[in-house]
């Protein structure tokens, strides 16, 4: 206990910590607006797209996230031009952008001459390497993101429900639309320095299954304002848990968060009733 005291003393880890109860209560929101518009495949674009984003950063010397979230932003709104039915991610053109950004993550890797070592740390991320001008920038992102949630429940629910429907009511449901995969992609890019290219879903979808299993199994009202709230919770608690245990026994944090976000969903589905 002394030793973890200790370590909440220096710098990195109380910024790492914060940064995580941040990313814990934002991201999962994201992560309703991936699972209720059927974004899956839109969403493993854009994991390969900070991939991308982070060899473009590497062989540059540049900042990883201002490079990541451009390389996603532009896949986005490339496919947000290109793609008549968005119903699916936006279908066939998310595996197009997949392989692509992979192809070009492998060209620029290679010819730049990028050590491996830096290579691999694109895949895992790590809370403690974040600086004041990226915990600023997820704080803005997280305010952004539960304001926009608050003040268009109403809306975003009526685009979950139905968009034709929701159409007839007077929404704009393509900008609504857009902004919810331009925040998605902002979040993907930001997930990336914190847990990794490979662990992102640790606080975008697991918190938000684990909530959706934990509201079904206590039988309680599933509607999505509550998932809303449930995966939220749920996220602050995975991204708390984990960081401690990476602190206490010295872990890799992505690693710790994203098992205690499977602990959480095997204890939300199978221990719910007890």
């Amino acid at each position: 206990m002394n030793s973890l005291m200790l370590a909440f003393t220096l710098a990195p880890v109380v910024r790492g910590f914060i940064a995580m109860l941040i990313a814990g209560a934002a991201f999962p929101l994201c992560g309703v607006m991936v699972l209720r518009l059927d974004l899956i495949p839109m969403r493993y674009m854009l994991m390969h797209g900070v991939i991308l984003g982070g060899a473009i950063s590497l062989a540059l010397s540049l900042p990883l996230f201002p490079v990541t979230a451009a390389v996603n932003l532009l896949l986005v709104f490339l496919l947000l031009a290109l793609s008549k039915d968005k119903s699916s991610g936006f279908g066939p053109g998310s595996a197009a952008a997949m392989v692509v950004s992979m192809a070009l993550a492998s060209l620029i890797i290679h010819k730049s001459g990028v050590s491996a070592n830096n290579t691999l740390n694109l895949l895992w991320g790590s809370p403690f390497a974040l600086q004041n001008t990226d915990l600023a920038a997820l704080a803005a992102l997280a305010v952004f993101l539960v304001l926009y949630v608050t003040l268009n429940i109403r809306t975003i629910l009526a685009v979950f429900y139905n968009r034709e429907v929701a159409r007839s009511l007077g929404i704009n449901v393509d900008l609504h639309y857009t902004v919810m995969v331009t925040l998605i992609a902002l979040v993907v890019a930001l997930a990336m320095k914190l847990l990794g290219a490979l662990l992102i879903d640790a606080l975008l979808v697991l918190p938000v299954l684990a909530a959706a299993r934990f509201l079904a199994v206590r039988k309680k009202e599933t509607g999505v304002t509550k998932l809303f709230i449930v995966s939220s919770a749920a996220g602050v608690l995975i991204s708390a848990a984990g960081f401690i245990l990476a602190v206490m026994f010295d872990l890799p944090p992505s690693a710790s968060v994203s098992l205690a976000a499977g602990v959480l969903y095997i204890l939300f589905a199978f221990g719910g009733k007890k």
